[in-house]
């Protein structure tokens, strides 16, 4: 059922740079908003992996350095079966991880020093199954892609907006209707940011449920979101807004209208439904 939501909410993504490209330029407008989500895709493809493990310090980690944690990636991506993913420590007090790589054959898991500190080990299985799940169900390409083209649409309106404001504009031998246009130009960036956000809140459910698979009891995963939700709020962490969506929780605080905004599930929904999991059993 993820996997389907998530199909859906990117072939939605896709139709409204489609649109919102031909709205404000007609089919050169189109034309261009591909072939820039294009140029974006290829290069987050091939290096948002390198990008985001420097952005944040991360540094290789081997057995020697950190055998429990190592042994711990090596047992469960066995049991995964996936290629065991290169490691990393980020140097951060806020407990937290993520995963990143364009594909099984090329991920990396990064985890922070506070979260070796808080969590037991079953606790931290939890956590390293939930991003190998990330890893093995290419979750990382199907979020950059979506940030991408989110990005395309927000750029374009952007493009559009300056246009105006100096004169220029979409030919009017192409037709259209210029009202559609400016509110689209309001719009457009809103609802895409919207979707991408959907298409992050599902993989974050597919990957709990992968991992509670893979560690053999979702109450692990459960006990993990307690821990990392109360020291979030807790510990800040100086993160990108852009890379939020990659942690396995938010390492952004806010609520309220932000919560509307959030690249998670809330952490109670997550919590129940590995809960409910472990009930099944």
């Amino acid at each position: 059922m993820n996997g389907l939501k998530t199909m859906v909410l990117m072939v939605t993504l896709t139709l409204m740079l489609v649109a919102i490209g031909g709205l404000l330029g007609g089919r050169s407008g189109m034309t261009f908003a591909l072939i820039m989500a294009f140029g974006m895709n290829f290069i987050t493809y091939w290096f948002s992996d390198k990008i985001v493990l420097r952005m944040y310090g991360a540094k290789a980690v081997s057995e020697a350095d950190a055998p429990g944690l190592y042994e711990i990636v090596r047992r469960l991506s066995h049991r995964a079966e996936i290629p065991m993913p290169r490691i990393y420590m980020i140097d951060e007090d806020q407990p937290n991880a993520f995963a990143t790589g364009r594909d099984p054959s090329h991920g990396a898991v990064a985890v922070t020093r506070g979260i070796l500190r808080i969590l037991s080990s079953e606790e931290l299985e939890g956590v390293i199954a939930h991003e190998l799940c990330h890893i093995k169900h290419r979750d990382i390409l199907v979020s950059t892609v979506a940030a991408a083209i989110a990005g395309s649409i927000s750029y374009l309106a952007q493009m559009a907006q300056w246009a105006m404001i100096f004169g220029g504009g979409r030919d009017d031998e192409e037709g259209g209707n210029p009202v559609a246009a400016i509110v689209m130009m309001i719009v457009g960036p809103i609802a895409a940011m919207l979707v991408q956000m959907a298409i992050s809140r599902s993989r974050e459910y597919g990957a709990d449920e992968g991992g509670a698979r893979v560690t053999g009891n979702p109450l692990y995963l459960a006990g993990a979101l307690r821990k990392l939700q109360m020291a979030s709020q807790q510990i800040p962490m100086n993160a990108n807004p852009a890379t939020s969506h990659m942690f396995i929780v938010n390492p952004l605080s806010g609520g309220g209208i932000i919560k509307l905004f959030s690249t998670h599930p809330p952490i109670e929904e997550r919590i129940a439904r590995l809960e409910s999991m472990s009930l099944r059993r």
